[in-house]
């Protein structure tokens, strides 16, 4: 697979001030100081994951100006372009500062249909001193998952169409599921994380938001007390149906969203089947007050359906994160023979 993960992203903002103290005292991420006109943030052990631009005098959207996507290797990097390059493809091989700059060894510059500026890296430089959170919590689940995810808006079901192939036949994304109800969403895995990329269909082409996943489910809680604290509350707390997650999304001082979650599942992708998931977006929670107000209704609808349905899926929890409780319940035991809850 030629793309492996979601490396880093570039974000522009009018308010760099505003990031400065979102990014730590929020989210958590280990702040940079770049220079005057830019900031970084940690998550792990990468020298950075999360940089921030201010924009210039000549004003322009704010949003994400980069997406990073990681390769194992230089063989891989190379083999990228020429495959994108034999696609008609503009490729420019990333010069030396620009390099030094994302802190990776090398890195090609391309655009996907919409115009999104692509960046894919191999060799990401990892930093001598410990993560220091901005905020006390466990810290983020990254690694060979990478960074999180990234969710595009796109303006219609052909724009979606023109994108699908390109990130499926050209990087290597595989589909995960899809939905067409209450609006039109696919997710794309590169790595056992459900998704690293997905698309929905919201009439504007425009970043949706970007998923940091922490380890400790009282991290995630206390963020969402800070988010709501700070009027920065986008969509309520709920759990996925895709992923399994339970999260919340802020709105970032560039506009889009932050989703900040715990316990995502992990999936196989060398045996994963994609399918058409029916039951919507999430089993509970995730009020959308971005959605208009038909939308919003609908799937307030899906979800209360759900629950009459009994739909239920298991906690997902890693070694060292959970204690199992002692003690005979019959009445569950019972349940767990009568019924699926995996």
């Amino acid at each position: 697979m030629p793309v492996s993960a979601l490396g880093y992203v570039v974000a522009r903002t009018r308010d760099l001030s505003d990031w400065g103290s979102f990014g730590p005292d929020l989210l958590g991420l280990q702040r940079i100081d770049k220079s005057r006109n830019s900031l970084a943030f940690r998550m792990d052990d990468r020298k950075q994951r999360i940089v921030v631009d201010a924009q210039d005098g000549n004003g322009g959207d704010e949003g994400i100006s980069v997406f990073g996507w990681e390769v194992a290797d230089a063989a891989a990097l190379d083999a990228l372009a020429a495959k994108l390059e034999s696609n008609g493809v503009k490729v420019t091989r990333g010069a030396r500062a620009l390099a030094d700059e994302r802190f990776v060894r090398d890195l090609i510059v391309f655009s996907d249909p919409l115009g999104n500026r692509l960046e894919a890296f191999h060799g990401a430089e990892t930093a001598s001193e410990p993560f220091v959170p901005g905020r006390s919590m466990s810290g983020f689940r990254t690694g060979p998952l990478g960074l999180g995810h990234v969710v595009l808006n796109v303006e219609t079901s052909e724009t979606i169409q023109r994108l699908l192939p390109f990130y499926r036949d050209l990087l290597g994304f595989r589909l995960t599921d899809y939905y067409s109800h209450p609006f039109e969403a696919y997710f794309m895995h590169v790595n056992p994380r459900h998704h690293s990329l997905a698309m929905i269909r919201t009439g504007k082409n425009a970043v949706h938001h970007i998923m940091m996943e922490v380890f400790s489910l009282d991290d995630m809680g206390q963020g969402y007390d800070i988010a709501q604290r700070d009027g920065r509350v986008a969509t309520t707390m709920g759990r996925h149906t895709s992923d399994f997650i339970t999260s919340f999304y802020t709105f970032t001082p560039s506009g889009f969203m932050v989703e900040y979650g715990w316990g995502a599942r992990s999936i196989d992708p060398e045996t994963w089947q994609a399918y058409e998931r029916k039951e919507g977006p999430s089993m509970w929670g995730h009020d959308r007050a971005w959605l208009p107000p038909e939308q919003q209704e609908a799937a307030r609808n899906l979800r209360l359906d759900n629950a009459a349905k009994g739909l239920r899926r298991p906690v997902q929890v890693m070694d060292g994160n959970f204690n199992r409780m002692s003690g005979v319940c019959p009445w569950w035991d019972g349940m767990k023979d009568r019924r699926p809850f995996g």
